[in-house]
This record gives structure tokens, sequence and C-alpha cells, in this order.
């Protein structure tokens, strides 16, 4: 690897020290670091290389995300685009998909350059609102789409189809669709059960439901999940792995399938899934 894309959290108060250890280890090991131009403005002038993650015509090996989970899950585009693994180095609070700290950062460049790494796709889901019958949005979750009531202060009725078989319609505050990876986010809050993240599977879980039987279900991939809200008073709100994407209105369908597309992350540690949920949840020893 020699070829490393930057994407740091636009907040971050330390970005002349981070930009400053990037430049050492530019000049130390002879490598490449480019900034994309969503970050021009941030990362100017201290980093000269940026490009555009939309027509990327430069081949990046890596994609080194300064953050917590929030900034990862903002990178997913540039790694789909650009087809590079994520590395994230955590700079945020839990850091489920993180594998680095800023600390081990010259550590893990090292690991990388000898090849002392491993790759693990993470599923993602395909996420498509029609309204008479016509595709209005389309977008892929690496955690979660979720159907939220927005500004409504009522329930609202959501009927759910699995390959065009009724499932159930419970009256909830909104409704979580959730991949493995997303299992320990707001699944996890509502409720749902926490999922391996080489898993392949859909978690859905209600949120508040009115009635206290109705729970998180685990639905195979092959499933064709389809939602339709009802009774709406005032429009919903389709949210996208933390990002409100669009309004839904009554008589909208919300298709969810299991995307063909995955994305990277770079596993540096024999730590287990099960090792970082104890340290991360405090889960016991």
């Amino acid at each position: 690897m020699k070829n490393f894309g930057l994407f740091i959290h636009p907040s971050y108060l330390k970005k002349e020290n981070l930009l400053k250890l990037v430049k050492e280890l530019q000049q130390e090991y002879d490598l490449k670091f480019f900034g994309f131009e969503s970050q021009r403005e941030f990362l100017s002038p201290a980093l000269d290389n940026i490009i555009s993650e939309q027509t990327c015509d430069q081949k990046i090996d890596c994609i080194l995300v300064f953050g917590g989970d929030g900034t990862i899950l903002r990178a997913k585009d540039i790694a789909l685009i650009t087809k590079a693994p994520i590395l994230g180095i955590n700079l945020g609070y839990l850091g489920f998909l993180s594998e680095s700290t800023l600390a081990d950062l010259r550590k893990s460049i090292k690991d990388l350059l000898k090849n002392k790494y491993k790759l693990q796709n993470r599923m993602l889901l395909s996420v498509r609102l029609k309204r008479n019958n016509a595709v209005i949005y389309s977008g892929l979750a690496l955690n979660d789409a979720v159907i939220y009531k927005a500004d409504s202060p009522r329930l609202i009725n959501i009927r759910i189809y699995s390959s065009g078989r009724f499932v159930l319609g419970p009256r909830c505050d909104g409704i979580i669709a959730s991949t493995p990876t997303g299992s320990t986010a707001y699944s996890l809050s509502a409720g749902g059960p926490i999922l391996s993240p080489v898993m392949k599977a859909i978690v859905l879980s209600p949120i508040n439901p009115h009635i206290l039987s109705i729970r998180p279900m685990v639905i195979p991939d092959s499933e064709k999940l389809m939602f339709k809200v009802h009774g709406l008073d005032t429009p919903a709100r389709l949210q996208i792995d933390g990002i409100n994407a669009c309004e839904i209105l009554e008589n909208d369908e919300l298709m969810v399938t299991a995307s063909k597309k995955h994305v990277s992350f770079i596993k540096l540690s024999n730590r287990t899934f099960y090792a970082i949920l104890r340290n991360k949840m405090h889960l016991g020893k």
C-alpha cells in the first residue's frame, strides 16, 4: 500500500497535529496521501493532493477515516466509488467500526505496509422509495434505514411485507431495518439483537410499539422487504445511516433488500468481535 485517502471529522479541533503526523509518515515511508473534494476547504493548505471522489482517477489503496462511527458512515460512499477498504482511526467514543487509534497510527501504517492485515466485507442495504409507481429515492445503508414519525405527535401505522407476504402491522414511532453492522447502533437502542458483522441478515426493530408483544425480528438477507405507512397526518421521514433522506407520504412504498455491493474494512488485530463487545459495552470479563 502506498496511496492513502484521508477523510477526517470536519469538527476535529487538532487537525494541525494530525496533518503534521501525516506529513511525517509520508516522508518516512515514501507514501502518498490524498484528500477529497468534499473536504478541500477543511484540508487546505496543509494537504496539496485533493482529488474528486466522484471522478476519482487516482488509485487509492486504503481510506484512513479519522473520527467516530458517524464519520465512517459518511465515508462509505467514497469507499464504494474508489473500491478501497476503510481503516477507521477512532477519535470518538465507542468506535465499533474503528480498528486503530491516533496513538497507534504509525504502527498501523507499518502493519499495512507489511501486509499484516485482513479484509472484512460488510453488507449494505439497498433502499428505494416508490411513489405512484416511480422510484423517487434510492440509496445504500451501511448501518440502517429508518422510518420515523418525524413531526407527528401520534404513533404511525406501518405494514411490513416480506417477499410479498404480510408480516405484521405495528403502531409505533417508527421502524429500523438494520444490517448486522448496524445491529450495535440505533437498532440496539430500540431493543434489537446484536449480530456478528460478517453475517448476512436484516434486523427489524420497531421503535416504541404500542403492543409490547411486538419484538425485533431477524430476517434472511434473501427476503425482499416492503413497508407501507398509513394514517399519516403529517409526512413521516426516511433516514439513511443517521441522515434525513426524504419525506414519506401516504401510500408510498419503501423497498429494502440486501445489496449486491459491500464495503470492505481493514482488520489489523486478532481481537474478535466479541472481545470488542466486552470492551466497548462493558459486558463483563
